[in-house]
């Protein structure tokens, strides 16, 4: 039996990578988001402790990190954002690959075991995918899909990501979310086909 396509997904804020994730799920995927790993990272007493050493007890208050706090303390310096992301980037990674390992023990087999990476490319992580996929949107769309979600660090976490048209450039698959849930899920039922042909399953 061919191994379980392994698919990294990503997108710019507003995108509508959480709601392809959603999707694809749906669809017969197992998914995993990178953003809830990191979540509960926060809630480990080393990385709480670590973060607290470089930062200060501002960014964890009641000994629980407030992670808009912490971004306005690390985004806007490139040293401290370098350093946040060499703190949690290699657990992330760790992390995912005992998953994929969880995930390719299933029965009945899933059609592709999908991983959320916001920062995919950035973090240079994509070279342990099979396939990539990127969500991309009008940029007046995402905006505002991103002021309903209150994004308070919008402008530093976009200084550090790839434009759209890079991420797309770099992934196998590129996804336009400018339609309604259903369009989304329809064209993401064609690239799982796709990338599990090219697995052989």
């Amino acid at each position: 039996m061919p191994a379980i396509p392994f698919v990294g997904l990503t997108g710019g804020i507003g995108a509508g990578k959480s709601t392809a994730l959603q999707a694809l799920e749906l669809l017969g995927a197992v998914v995993l988001s990178t953003d809830q790993l990191v979540h509960d990272m926060y809630e480990d007493e080393d990385v709480r402790a670590a973060v607290v050493e470089r930062f200060g007890a501002e960014v964890a208050p009641q000994g629980c990190v407030d992670r808009a706090a912490l971004a306005r303390r690390a985004f806007p310096r490139p040293e401290d954002r370098a350093w946040l992301e060499q703190l949690l980037w290699p657990r992330v990674g760790a992390a995912v690959l005992v998953w994929r390992e969880q995930a390719s023990r299933l029965d009945p087999a899933p059609l592709a075991a999908v991983v959320e990476v916001p920062l995919l490319f950035e973090s240079g992580m994509e070279s342990i995918f099979d396939a990539t996929i990127a969500v991309v949107a009008d940029e007046e769309l995402r905006a505002a899909r991103a002021a309903r979600r209150d994004h308070s660090v919008v402008d530093e976490r976009l200084a550090r990501q790839l434009s759209q048209e890079e991420k797309a450039a770099r992934a196998t698959h590129v996804i336009v979310n400018d339609g309604s849930v259903a369009k989304l899920r329809e064209e993401l039922s064609e690239v799982l086909a796709s990338i599990s042909q090219a697995s052989g399953r």
